[in-house]
């Protein structure tokens, strides 16, 4: 057993060194875990800001001032007034995301209770800021609206104050979500990409041969490309984490970054036995390359880490229980997130546990298979 460890050793430090001499490898590792998260985390926002809302008003009521005044920056540009019949022009040339539609007597029909209707016309080709600033303007009409009518009739507020409070990102900033959540995608990603490519390097040198003419195993080789990936991987995530997460972007951390690396190395367990599982059916790095894409674009958007897995079928829900990815996203939010310790994400762990142990056994026994078939 001590002479495998060390042969499994020795075998991890020659990938070290073999991923050293490829710059280009090294760049995409630094690229992939610095400036590739800050850009996803600055570049693609949900939350509304700077939106562009013009204003037809056939009222020029006090009310209607008053509505036009209450949309300010940071949340809206300063609307601009247009008339009924530039609607369409305006919305189909994406002038402007919103259009607020005042009726003609809307402060009258308002203060004599006729429940007049405003329109709010907005651009669902930007969904998430079409569905949030929906909800803010409806927000803010509905404010003036109230201080309007209380000042005119000297009728008291709603009979109901509404508190809300944001658990966990309390100002919403989607980017406290999406710069960790890039990290997890490249964790997969690169530990995909760094096994296989490995395997997929040794085979079109031919030193995969040389190697199992050595007193090692192929499951020797499996661990040996494992642990030394897995070893980059974790210590960029972690770098990425502290550095990028914490200090660039200021997103905070609420739970213990040891418990997600603990978490995120049990997870390269089973990515890093799939890429080599890819890898074994395929005979050249294009080939792996292609058949990477599916199954990486499958994991990110179906795993939890770009919209909820609540929203998707319950079919679709049950059969990504057998994916890695679901658990370990589940889990990292967990403990990135909301604080979670051990307690609360075993269940997780044990998952990835399990998941990895099947993925690494029908890897062995492929990987062997195939070694059988080459000689």
């Amino acid at each position: 057993m001590r002479t495998r460890l060390i042969n499994i050793l020795s075998l991890g430090v020659k990938e070290l060194y073999s991923i050293r001499a490829d710059p280009i490898m090294l760049v995409l590792i630094i690229y992939t875990f610095s400036y590739a998260v800050y850009a996803v985390a600055t570049g693609a926002k949900l939350e509304v800001h700077n939106v562009s809302v013009a204003i037809v008003d056939e009222d020029h009521s006090e009310i209607s001032r008053r509505i036009k005044e209450a949309i300010l920056p940071p949340f809206f540009k300063e609307p601009q007034e247009i008339s009924a019949n530039e609607i369409g022009p305006v919305m189909d040339s994406n002038r402007f995301i919103f259009v607020i539609e005042i009726p003609p007597k809307f402060e009258s029909d308002l203060v004599s209770n006729r429940r007049p209707n405003i329109g709010i016309n907005a651009d669902a080709t930007a969904v998430a800021i079409a569905g949030n600033g929906s909800g803010d303007l409806q927000q803010i009409i509905g404010q003036q609206v109230l201080t309007h009518l209380s000042s005119a009739r000297g009728s008291a507020d709603l009979p109901v104050n509404f508190v809300t409070r944001v658990m966990f990102n309390p100002n919403l900033y989607s980017h406290w979500f999406t710069s960790v959540m890039q990290i997890i995608n490249n964790i997969t990603m690169l530990s995909v990409i760094l096994t296989g490519a490995a395997l997929i390097r040794e085979r079109e040198h031919g030193t995969i041969e040389h190697l199992l003419a050595m007193p090692v195993t192929p499951n020797d080789v499996m661990l040996a490309k494992i642990w030394a990936n897995s070893l980059i991987i974790i210590v960029a995530a972690a770098l990425s984490v502290k550095v990028m997460v914490q200090m660039v972007l200021q997103v905070p951390i609420a739970g213990s970054l040891w418990l997600f690396l603990a978490g995120a190395l049990l997870y390269q367990f089973s990515v890093t036995a799939l890429g080599i599982l890819i890898a074994t059916f395929t005979t050249s790095m294009a080939q792996f390359g292609l058949l990477c894409i599916p199954i990486l674009v499958i994991l990110q958007l179906l795993s939890g880490s770009s919209t909820p897995l609540e929203t998707m079928p319950v079919w679709l829900q049950n059969i990504m229980q057998i994916a890695p990815t679901t658990h370990f996203v589940s889990f990292a939010q967990a403990v990135l997130y909301r604080g979670a310790d051990i307690r609360i994400v075993w269940p997780q762990l044990v998952a990835l546990v399990v998941i990895s142990g099947v993925i690494f056994a029908v890897s062995g026994l492929r990987f062997r298979r195939t070694l059988v078939a080459s000689q």
